[in-house]
């Protein structure tokens, strides 16, 4: 509060603004909730409440047996995500997401047994209007196929204690449509595969059901005594509930993205549509700026396709990766007009200070735009902390030409400006991730391979050899997941992607006899 009004204070003065750049950085409040022991204690606590209060709902047989087999279960849970899955552990936001989703299929399936036991659904539909795929669909889309699985398997014990008595049917059903869930959506890139996935899951549970004797029966020597019609409302309702489930799934998925801070397949593909308003905006006052980053998007999406890394997320962050280069566009190589550079009007320093500022500028327009976090991490990391090779080394020129001409100046070598290797780096971090890793690499190969004259395979290779190894030497990739096999494959894929992107076009000939045949029409009229 005091730097508030200090900073009111300065203002009235003339000597501040008013303004601040736009952060990303957490509060000590932020950071207590995203990852601190108490909010995680309080929500393992509150499942755990959740849990008995489905367990002692309704009338059955030995509760407290059952609700200590479900602490047991539950002890077991959360061994297996402290094991497999530190990460959602350790993030509150996800943890949350994972034991409210499965806290909802299991007060699901707890409402339908209260209210076929009151009477309001029939019996012989009951284990049919159970969703069995709920928590899987929603945890193996959001979360990944991992947790989708630790969902099949947990909610498949916990709802087996809420049947009444313990139902080794209904755990095989739940198990194994959960498992057929996870399966379907390993990768969902359109809602539709989810509707999908609710068929399989349907189909799935009336075969299940009929070989277990929840459907019919059917009285083959004696049709007449069949109940079709009952058979015909059993079916509906396993098969509608599959699809029910993923239509639910896929609605409220919009809403859960947003709430946990979690990005789908689904949303990236939205995402590259290149109608965005600041991708427009790149086309229009940023041009080249605009046509290297679709090239940068081709390389490392191919180099992420043999890396086992996300291409989607390379495509749409390689896109957004320069758009703090619409602030000045015109100091920017690919987009200075021919006849004149204004870099040759300023010193080394300030062309640095220039090239170097577009990434905070970058991260100020995603900001402002609420683009994705990892597209703004991706903003801050895509050059590391490399140096601006080509203003650095022209400061050090001056610097010498600078030293000779005081020689004979007589002039002390103390008067002569250092040139400090830190104001030609860029700020950092260098990149966490393998998206953000690829598009460093894609992003300086793409620009580089612009200077060669003859683009030959051979050319080609060396160049994508030589940056790469003075990226590693560099230590630019010290700090991202990826290995030495997979930079190598990476490499393969730079050098033949550029190589398809740089090939040369056959001369066509010249058609000689065109201007002479428009003569002699000319001379014949």
């Amino acid at each position: 509060m005091w730097d508030f009004f200090k900073r009111r204070r300065l203002v009235g003065k003339g000597l501040d603004c008013g303004k601040r750049r736009r952060t990303i950085g957490d509060s000590e409040l932020a950071e207590a909730l995203r990852s601190g022991w108490l909010l995680r204690s309080i929500l393992l606590t509150g499942f755990v409440a959740g849990l008995s209060v489905l367990v002692f709902a309704g009338q059955q047989d030995e509760p407290a047996k059952k609700f200590l087999l479900c602490l047991l279960i539950f002890v077991t849970a959360v061994a297996q995500l402290r094991i497999n899955h530190p990460e959602t552990l350790a993030v509150n936001s996800r943890l949350c997401l994972l034991l409210g989703v499965l806290l909802v299929q299991l007060a699901a399936i707890k409402i339908t047994l209260l209210q076929a036991a009151a009477g309001n659904i029939d019996l012989q539909l009951a284990h049919l209007l159970v969703p069995y795929s709920f928590a899987p669909l929603v945890l193996s889309v959001l979360l990944g196929r991992n947790h989708g699985i630790f969902a099949a398997v947990f909610a498949s014990l916990w709802g087996s204690m809420l049947v009444g008595q313990i139902d080794p049917v209904f755990l095989v059903i739940s198990l194994i449509t959960g498992f057929i869930a996870v399966y379907v959506t390993l990768q969902v890139r359109r809602r539709s595969r989810l509707i999908r996935a609710g068929v399989y899951v349907g189909i799935a549970t009336w075969i299940l059901a009929a070989a277990f004797g929840q459907i019919g029966p059917v009285f083959w020597e004696s049709p007449g005594l069949t109940d079709w019609r009952m058979i015909g409302l059993q079916s509906l309702a396993a098969i509608g509930t599959g699809i029910g489930t993923s239509v639910i799934v896929s609605g409220i998925l919009p809403i859960l993205e947003p709430l946990f801070k979690i990005t789908t397949e689904i949303s990236w593909l939205e995402m590259s549509d290149l109608n965005h308003p600041v991708l427009k905006r790149l086309s229009m006052e940023a041009p080249g700026t605009y046509h290297h980053s679709l090239a940068v998007a081709n390389l490392a999406e191919a180099a992420a396709e043999v890396v086992d890394a996300n291409p989607t997320i390379c495509r749409v962050c390689s896109y957004f990766h320069d758009i703090g280069k619409l602030v000045k566009p015109d100091y920017f190589t690919e987009n200075i007009p021919h006849g004149h550079n204004p870099h040759d009007d300023l010193t080394p320093t300030m062309s640095s200070l220039i090239i170097i500022a577009h990434v905070k500028e970058g991260v100020d327009l995603a900001l402002k735009n609420k683009l994705n976090d990892e597209i703004v991490d991706v903003i801050r990391q895509h050059h590391g902390t490399s140096l601006v090779t080509y203003f650095h080394k022209r400061a050090l020129q001056q610097q010498e030409d600078a030293r000779i001409g005081g020689k004979i100046m007589n002039m002390r070598v103390d008067d002569i400006p250092a040139v400090r290797e830190e104001s030609f780096r860029y700020p950092g971090p260098r990149p966490q991730t393998k998206e953000a890793a690829l598009i460093n690499l894609a992003d300086s190969i793409e620009s580089a391979s612009r200077s060669l004259e003859r683009p030959t395979p051979q050319r080609i290779e060396d160049l994508v050899n030589g940056i790469i190894e003075s990226r590693i030497a560099g230590h630019q990739l010290d700090e991202s997941p990826l290995t030495l096999a997979e930079i190598h494959r990476a490499t393969e894929s730079f050098r033949f992607t550029l190589v398809n992107m740089l090939h040369a076009r056959i001369a066509y000939p010249k058609r000689e006899d065109q201007p002479s045949e428009k003569l002699e029409e000319k001379s014949a009229a």
